[in-house]
């Protein structure tokens, strides 16, 4: 009897990366997938351990289906919970049949007299994307050694794939759209010893290949002149800077390059080479030793550039790491009172943009009937467009904005707001 499954994929988009192919390693073996979790006979769980946030989610996803999973069907848990809890884990969570490192052997068979297992997901094959853009994964791991972060020591040293890898799998995708992902993007590559700029080529030749090409995830510091150029002249002059702070003293103490002066002359920069450059950034809120001035830095930085799309995260302690033992921890309830001052900031600049939107003529990727993005919004991220239903998905359309809602666009043509989610 052929065997079901069923994935639920939690965190960041090379997560989802990883959940694609474990599917298409499971259908290759002969399973199919299962209609919902309740009537499949393998649950996995692909988790994130990012922040403690994350993982509470995971636990609270893994009890949740759990209580829903069909009697007999096996519960297998992934990804990076996985990969850096381990044994803890199962012994913690004995609802759990399976811990299974960044991938599941697909028959399972392995897996039912031992707790843990594992294997590399990086270079697996994947099926054709459900939608017309999709996330590829260009390297695994990360050299850097970033005070707040604990990836390095569960996801280990930057490992990059071969172009030919990579270019295979965009070419199965059969995507419209493009989006690379690695924990440290613009340094791939570098690990192969073909030198720090190999994104470059690589940003070409996946041009060559599809209609649009979007980046996420790039250091500051490995921002060059030519890796600008080469994503103004891309048609999607969208940058999305890893920044985490301005504070020179507080980005010292997190290790990372840079500060709010140097950050704002590399923006303005890029807005001379292409005005309508759009840009995304991420900031941690309560590093230890954050101080009032530090934070009106950060305020002052949000107001004065203007990102289109900002997200803003409170500190994590996270065990392993260099922050995790310093002292001056910011306390909780005014780290949610600089949370929501900045979030309110920043809706008002992302609200304004796209009010200064209305009356334009713009080109539309129809991602799904009724939904759409221009180059200026990545997927899952950042504001929508809403389009006429009856635009095909896959295509692209020219449309004028008629209406901006928060984040969110309407163009000519779109149902009605109220009917908006229907």
């Amino acid at each position: 009897m052929t065997e079901s499954f069923w994935i639920e994929t939690l965190g960041c988009p090379k997560n989802e990366v990883d959940s694609d192919k474990l599917v298409g390693t499971m259908l290759a073996d002969g399973l199919v997938p299962a209609e919902s979790p309740e009537l499949a006979d393998v649950v996995v769980v692909n988790t994130c351990a990012f922040v403690e946030q994350a993982r509470q989610e995971s636990i609270d996803t893994i009890l949740g289906l759990d209580s829903v999973r069909a009697p007999g069907a096996r519960l297998v848990v992934t990804g990076c919970m996985a990969e850096r809890y381990g044994e803890e884990l199962s012994e913690a969570l004995p609802e759990i049949d399976s811990v299974a490192g960044f991938g599941v052997p697909v028959t399972l068979g392995s897996t039912r007299g031992s707790k843990t297992s594992s294997f590399d997901l990086l270079n697996l094959p994947r099926p054709k994307s459900s939608s017309p853009w999709a996330y590829v994964k260009v390297a695994e791991g990360c050299d850097r050694a970033c005070g707040f972060c604990a990836i390095p020591t569960f996801r280990g040293k930057q490992r990059s794939r071969s172009v030919d890898d990579i270019l295979a799998e965009v070419d199965a995708l059969e995507a419209r759209e493009i989006v690379l992902v690695a924990q440290d993007l613009a340094a791939y590559g570098r690990d192969q010893g073909v030198g720090e700029r190999s994104i470059v080529p690589l940003m070409n030749a996946v041009s060559q290949r599809v209609d649009r090409v979007r980046l996420l995830y790039l250091y500051p510091s490995d921002l060059t002149d030519e890796l600008i150029d080469t994503i103004c002249g891309s048609g999607v002059p969208y940058f999305d800077l890893s920044l985490q702070h301005v504070s020179s003293s507080l980005l010292r103490g997190m290790k990372r390059w840079g500060d709010g002066d140097r950050f704002a002359k590399r923006i303005d920069a890029i807005r001379e080479r292409e005005p309508a450059a759009a840009f995304r950034s991420n900031f941690i809120v309560g590093y230890p030793g954050e101080t009032e001035e530090d934070h009106d830095q950060l305020l002052d930085f949000v107001e004065s550039v203007g990102l289109d799309w900002c997200g803003f995260f409170p500190f994590s302690r996270e065990e392993g790491t260099f922050a995790a033992g310093l002292e001056n921890q910011v306390p909780e309830n005014l780290v949610a009172e600089r949370l929501a001052e900045l979030t309110a900031l920043q809706d008002q600049i992302t609200a304004a943009k796209r009010d200064e939107m209305i009356g334009s003529v713009v080109e539309v990727l129809v991602d799904s009937p009724g939904i759409g993005r221009t180059w200026r919004e990545a997927p899952e991220i950042d504001g929508i467009v809403m389009v006429a239903p009856e635009l095909e998905q896959g295509s692209f359309a020219t449309v004028t904005i008629v209406n901006a809602l928060g984040p969110d666009l309407v163009a000519d043509g779109a149902a009605p707001v109220e009917d908006a989610d229907s």
